[in-house]
C-alpha cells in the first residue's frame, strides 16, 4: 500500500493551493488524509476528511462558538489543542505516514504544533511565510523541515506553483525513500551527553559503550540538545543514558542562553532506565558575544570561547545550588542512578594550569551532591580529571554493569 501524507492547515483561506499540492502528491502515487483547521467556512474543491468541526469539538468547543466570539486568539489557541490531539490519534491509529502544511503566522503556529506531537523521523514538511526567520518557536525539538514560502500563501502564481510542487516533491520523496536505506542491526541505544570541554571523555566512554555492544546517540548540551535527548528518552528510544555533561543546569540556575529548562534529567527518572550521570562543564554558563553578558555579571571570570560566545566560571555559592537542583531530579529516578565524581575538574577548561580551575567551587559542587543526595543514588569518586582515559572507562563500566543488571530484571 502507498504512503499517506496529512494535509492540515486553514481550508477556507488557501484551499486552492492545497488543492494543488494535494493534486501533486496524488499524481506521485501517493495516497491524502486532510485536516481543515479553518474557522471563517470557506468550502475547498476538495473532499475534506476532518472537518473543522471535528477539529474544535477535540479542542474543547465548537465551530459556531469560535465564530460567535470573533477572537481570533482564542480561535488559533483551541484549533491548535484540537490539531494537536488529532494528529496524534490518527497517527497512532495508522492513518498517515507524513504531514506537510503551508501557512503564514497563525496557521504555522496550529500546524507546527500538531507535528510536535509526532516522533522524531516522521517526515514533517512546513511551507511558512515565517520560515526566513526565527524558526526556534515552530521547530523545537522535532525534525520539522521549515520551507520558506518567498511570496505570500495567498493564491497561485508561477513562483508559488514552484515552491508548493518542490514541497509536494519533499513529501513524496520523504514518505518513498524509507526503503532505500540500508537496514542496519538494531542494537540497544545509549543516550549521552557532551559539550566541546568534555569531547575526549565522551568520545573514550562512547568508543567503549559501542564495543560492548551498544549504540551511542551523542547530544550537545547546548539547551536544544538537551531538551531533545528528554523527548527522545520519554518517547522510549533509549535503554540508558550517560549523561556525562550536565552543563544545562548551570544556565538554569544561575541565567545562562543554554538552558534546557527545569525538567532537565526527569525523563530517564519517569522511565527507570539506568543512567550514569556526571557533572561535565558544571564550571561554566553560557553567553552570547561578550557585549550580551547582562551588567550584572561584569565583574565575573570569563573565558572568550569565539567571537560570539562567552564562558562564565560558576561560584562556589552557584555550584551548592547546581548541585541540589541536580540531586532533586535524581531523587525521583525509578531505575538504578550512579553519580560520577572527577575529583580533579569538570572539564577542559578546569584543569590545574586552565582559566576556571576552581578547587573550592568544584568541592562546594561535590559537597552540595553528597549531602542532598537521596538513598538509592549511589556516588561514586574518581581521582582522574573528568577527560582522563580512567574517567571515561569508568563511565562506561558503569553504566555497562547496570545495564546488565536491568536486562536480568527483565
Amino acid at each position: 500500500m502507498s504512503a499517506t501524507a496529512l494535509l492540515l492547515g486553514t481550508f477556507d483561506t488557501k484551499g486552492d493551493e492545497y488543492a494543488f499540492v494535494r493534486a501533486a502528491i496524488l499524481a506521485r502515487g501517493m495516497q491524502v488524509i486532510t485536516m481543515d483547521l479553518g474557522i471563517l467556512g470557506g468550502a475547498p474543491s476538495f473532499a475534506v476528511d476532518i472537518s473543522a468541526e471535528d477539529v474544535a469539538i477535540a479542542g474543547g468547543t465548537r465551530l459556531d462558538e469560535l465564530r460567535a466570539r470573533a477572537d481570533r486568539g482564542a480561535a488559533v489557541d483551541a484549533m491548535t489543542s484540537g490539531a494537536r490531539a488529532l494528529a496524534a490519534q490518527l497517527f497512532a491509529a495508522g492513518r498517515f505516514d507524513g504531514v506537510l502544511g503551508l501557512g503564514g503566522g497563525g496557521g504555522t503556529t496550529m500546524i507546527t504544533a500538531a507535528m510536535r506531537e509526532l516522533p522524531v523521523g516522521v517526515p514533517k514538511v512546513m511551507v511558512s511565510t515565517m520560515a526566513s526567520g526565527n524558526t526556534a518557536p515552530y521547530v523545537d525539538v522535532k525534525d520539522i523541515t521549515m520551507m520558506y514560502s518567498v511570496v505570500d500563501i495567498a493564491g497561485l502564481n508561477p513562483i508559488s506553483e514552484r515552491v508548493l510542487g518542490n514541497a509536494a516533491g519533499a513529501i513524496c520523496g520523504m514518505l518513498d525513500g524509507a526503503p532505500s536505506v540500508p537496514a542496519r542491526v538494531r542494537r540497544p541505544m545509549i543516550a549521552a551527553t557532551m559539550f566541546g570541554v568534555t569531547t575526549p571523555c565522551v568520545t573514550a566512554a562512547r568508543k567503549r559503550l559501542e564495543a560492548a555492544g551498544y549504540d551511542v546517540i551523542v547530544f550537545h548540551a547546548t539547551g536544544s540538545g538537551g531538551r531533545a535527548m528528554e523527548g527522545l528518552i520519554g518517547d522510549g528510544y533509549f535503554a540508558g543514558v550517560l549523561d556525562a555533561t550536565t552543563t544545562e543546569w548551570c544556565d538554569e540556575v544561575v541565567g545562562g542562553v543554554l538552558s534546557a529548562g527545569p525538567d532537565r534529567l526527569s525523563a530517564a527518572a519517569r522511565r527507570g532506565i539506568p543512567q550514569v550521570v556526571s557533572v561535565g562543564a558544571l564550571d561554566m554558563v553560557n553567553f552570547g558575544a561578550a557585549e550580551t553578558v547582562p551588567a550584572q555579571f561584569r565583574d565575573r571570570l570569563f573565558y572568550r570561547h569565539n567571537a560570539t560566545v562567552t564562558l562564565m566560571r560558576t561560584t562556589p555559592d552557584e555550584c551548592r545550588e547546581i548541585g541540589r537542583r541536580i540531586m532533586a531530579q535524581l531523587a525521583r529516578a525509578t531505575g538504578p542512578v550512579v553519580l560520577m565524581l572527577p575529583l580533579r575538574g569538570v572539564s577542559m577548561l578546569d584543569a590545574e594550569g586552565q582559566p576556571f580551575y576552581d578547587a573550592a567551587a568544584d568541592r562546594a559542587l561535590f559537597a552540595s551532591l553528597r549531602e542532598h543526595a537521596a538513598a538509592h543514588v549511589e556516588i561514586r569518586e574518581v581521582d582522574a580529571h573528568i577527560n582522563d582515559p580512567a574517567f571515561a572507562e569508568a563511565l562506561a563500566d558503569a553504566l555497562v554493569v547496570l545495564l546488565g543488571a536491568a536486562k536480568e530484571l527483565h
